[in-house]
């Protein structure tokens, strides 16, 4: 019998592999599906400096098959009605494909999510959009033709508007388990409020008709990512000979020059002489084992220079400060962002975060939060380099942290590349050069802790010791009155009076604690100790 071969569409193999982009079970599939759509969303938004107005809604629509309707709007760029099929309706479409920091990779999260709900319900993606700058607000529902991985526009429509606005809303029906996902939900919209605190977030769950809502706390955003060219170090055999493939320039030399980040006509020129090749010959003439070579080469060559950090959005030290405040309202809290490093060519930045006490609740290990571009991780936290650092690299306890503690360590790491362990995007792999920076801004950011719990402690110690003198103060006042009456009886008055002398007793007292730089309020000591 002869085996049968026929090749499969971007749509077809993905809708047959669900699982390797994270909707393995319906829990795991309500869960993504809300990530990916809002990380459109939030992209929509950021790339064009758009302070984020989220809508998240679930809302559960046959309760005996546990279909339920995810809706996710924002008031981002929009969408050209002409692209909206395909941006939805076609698996590898979008405008991920740069070389940039986006949340997503490859156009493919929000396909997922609507493969797997045509899978399961049989029901089609909803899509609305007003394009910025445009007067109508176009409506289509699209399924995608699994085979041939194009688009099926079963209804498309369009309104004028009364007023001006801009947007998306996508609703798309899975089937999904909420009693088992509502906690991860509701944690990953926690968690992407503490990013991303210049958005505004409404969340509506399908069992409440009580909304959660994070307001805005700052108009303050990151700067947009740029665009920029492949750096040398990151090239592989494929991008190099697509690079070639499309280049118009008639030398080597230029074609490096044009192509390549870090790389100028006159290091480009020694670089080449430097591995034998000549810098004037035309690159469409290099042979499949000159490319190889070639590839090598510039993979290795330590005279270009460092990638740019420009194409990245790091949240910056101000925003994770005060996303960390607008949720977990912690008595201390500081942040580090480190200088940009690179590692095989892609640029990255880790920054960290650290928020102790106030509302935190004490647990046994130190609570991670990990985010990657922005987007907060919540599966696979074992198995992340950042859990790794934290739990074992860390010694909590020469920092003052001692357990059950109310800490909280915030870890984002934003790359053109992030090297995820998996398509599902959960955890981050152990690369050496992200594993240094995070252990250096995490003891950097540590160190703060340190001096603020080592003050604390301090000031505790002499809070009990003012509390002791403040207590006997007014039985020193009456025995120095005492003392400083004249000895002589014909001498009238004279002397201090008890409350005289207890003003000055505690005026000493502020300015011994004055001097010592501490924050010890005496009245309300006084107070205090009057009421016991």
């Amino acid at each position: 019998m002869r085996e049968t071969f026929r090749s499969l569409s971007a749509a077809e193999f993905f809708y047959r592999n669900r699982e390797i982009a994270g909707f393995s079970n319906p829990s795991r599939a309500l869960y993504q599906t809300v990530r990916e759509l809002v990380e459109n969303a939030l992209d929509a938004c950021d790339s064009h400096e758009i302070l984020p107005s989220l809508y998240i809604g679930i809302k559960l629509v046959n309760p005996q098959k546990s279909f339920y309707k995810v809706t996710v709007s924002d008031n981002g760029i929009g969408i050209p009605p002409h692209y909206v099929p395909y941006a939805f309706g076609k698996v590898l479409f979008g405008s991920k494909y740069k070389l940039r920091q986006t949340r997503g990779m490859f156009g493919l999260g929000a396909k997922m999510a609507i493969l797997y709900g045509q899978l399961t319900t049989g029901k089609p993606v909803e899509v609305e959009t007003t394009p910025l700058g445009s007067r109508y607000r176009y409506y289509f529902k699209i399924m995608v033709d699994i085979k041939r991985n194009e688009p099926i526009i079963l209804e498309r429509k369009m309104r004028r508007l009364k007023k001006k606005s801009h947007g998306t809303a996508i609703s798309v029906v899975v089937e999904g388990d909420w009693s088992r996902a509502k906690n991860k939900i509701y944690e990953y919209i926690k968690r992407t409020a503490i990013a991303i605190p210049y958005a505004s977030i409404t969340f509506v769950p399908p069992d409440s008709s009580e909304a959660t809502v994070y307001k805005r706390v700052t108009n303050k955003m990151p700067p947009p990512p740029k665009e920029v060219k492949p750096h040398p170090h990151g090239i592989d055999i494929e991008m190099l000979k697509m690079l070639i493939s499309v280049t118009e320039a008639s030398t080597l030399k230029e074609f490096l020059a044009e192509s390549f980040q870090g790389v100028g006509p006159i290091t480009a020129e020694k670089f080449l002489r430097d591995i034998g090749f000549d810098p004037n010959m035309s690159p469409h003439s290099l042979t499949a084992k000159g490319i190889k070579a070639l590839t090598s080469e510039l993979k290795k060559y330590n005279g270009f220079k460092p990638p740019r950090a420009d194409a990245l959005s790091p949240l910056g030290e101000d925003l994770i400060i005060a996303g960390l405040k607008r949720v977990l309202n912690p008595e201390f809290v500081t942040a580090v962002t480190r200088k940009p490093s690179a590692y095989l060519g892609h640029p990255f930045i880790v920054e960290v975060g650290i928020a102790y006490g106030g509302k935190i609740p004490s647990t046994e290990e130190p609570q991670l939060y990990r985010f990657a571009n922005k987007i907060p991780l919540l599966y696979d936290e074992k198995a992340d380099v950042s859990w790794k650092i934290v739990s074992n690299a860390i010694d909590w306890k020469a920092y003052g942290a001692e357990f059950p503690a109310p800490l909280v360590i915030f870890v984002h790491i934003c790359s053109t590349k992030v090297p995820y362990k998996g398509v599902g995007k959960e955890s981050i792999a152990d690369v050496p050069e992200i594993e240094k920076e995070i252990k250096n801004a995490i003891r950097e950011a540590a160190r703060k802790l340190r001096t603020y719990i080592f003050r604390k402690r301090k000031e505790e110690e002499l809070k009990k010791k003012t509390i002791v003198y403040v207590k006997y103060i007014p039985e020193i006042a009456s025995s120095l009155a005492v003392l400083s009456k004249p000895s002589n009886t014909e001498i009238n008055g004279g002397g201090l009076t008890v409350k005289e002398l207890e003003k000055m007793l505690l005026n000493l007292v502020r300015e011994k604690l004055q001097k010592l730089g501490a924050s010890i309020n005496v009245e309300s000591l006084r107070r205090s100790i009057k009421i016991r």
